[in-house]
């Protein structure tokens, strides 16, 4: 004999029906019609080879199989509907984990920490640092902010805040930033330029994008990660290419200039949530990443 459960639609429309005492009330509160309550009713005592109620006059009573099942099932849902609501709460109550590469977390999120902690409702947020290849599914983590271009993966959902766009960038410190800045983007190929091992093409793609030729560039000094770049070029020491967004605060104070602009890549600053996950925390931090990079 099958010792599996019988259809859990088929228990859930007799469960309500039984607490209820009613095959309409249950339909009301399940959103389904009279008659679909009765189907799944008829299927359970199929399934189970028993009468599950009977006439009453207008209306119909339990037998003592729906009464025993009655009991076993209402306990049973009691016990999962309060667990879920426990499982919903610790959710509620947990930290949203968001991972983004050190230099994101340093030059952008550090400025906005106390304003991101007041402003969207209901949101704790821990930031998990990472440098090199950031996977949006290691455990732990509830979502991953970084630079990519699409397509984006099936199994994600991706929000997109921003497109990237690049630029050279140096400080009012550099020894040559007069002359510099005055100039065209071409003088640039007289300079030996800041860049990072994880972006190698970051040059190259700025380059194209103002009609040079990027086999006229000369690499300088390099650096692993692009906050030590930045602090290299804020220090006066050469010429380094960053996302915008992440130098805006120093354009804004004059730290750092931009005397040929920026251009756009291929790349999306995008939240990514695996699609596994359904948690509206991820929604509203995007909303207000939205609002501040705009």
């Amino acid at each position: 004999m099958s010792q599996s459960l019988p259809p859990l639609n088929a228990l859930r429309a007799f469960e309500a029906a039984a607490r209820l005492q009613s095959v309409s009330q249950a339909a009301v509160e399940l959103s389904v019609t009279h008659g679909a309550v009765s189907r799944q009713i008829r299927l359970l005592e199929d399934d189970l080879g028993v009468a599950l109620f009977s006439k009453d006059g207008r209306g119909v009573k339990l037998t003592d199989a729906g009464l025993r099942l009655r009991d076993a099932a209402g306990e049973a849902f009691a016990r999962l509907r309060d667990t879920c609501a426990e499982l919903r709460q610790q959710t509620i109550d947990a930290p949203f984990v968001l991972g983004c590469p050190g230099s994101l977390l340093a030059r952008w999120f550090i400025p906005r920490l106390d304003r991101l902690n007041r402003e969207p409702p209901d949101l704790r947020l821990q930031l998990s640092a990472s440098e090199g290849e950031l996977d949006p599914r290691r455990p732990g983590l509830d979502a991953t902010l970084l630079y990519a271009e699409p397509p984006w993966p099936a199994d994600m959902q991706v929000f997109e805040l921003a497109t990237e766009c690049i630029g050279p960038v140096l400080s009012p410190h550099h020894p040559n930033c007069a002359a510099l800045r005055q100039a065209p983007p071409a003088v640039l190929f007289s300079e030996a330029l800041l860049f990072t091992s994880s972006r190698p093409q970051a040059w190259p793609a700025w380059a194209q994008g103002n009609g040079l030729d990027p086999a006229g560039l000369r690499m300088g000094q390099g650096f692993e990660h692009l906050y030590f770049l930045l602090e290299a070029a804020l220090a006066g020491l050469g010429v380094a290419i960053a996302p915008q967004q992440l130098v805006a605060d120093d354009l804004r104070h004059g730290r750092l200039l931009a005397p040929w602009g920026f251009v756009e890549t291929g790349a999306r600053l995008a939240l990514w949530v695996p699609s596994r996950r359904t948690d509206r925390r991820a929604e509203r931090l995007a909303d207000w990443l939205r609002q501040q990079l705009a």
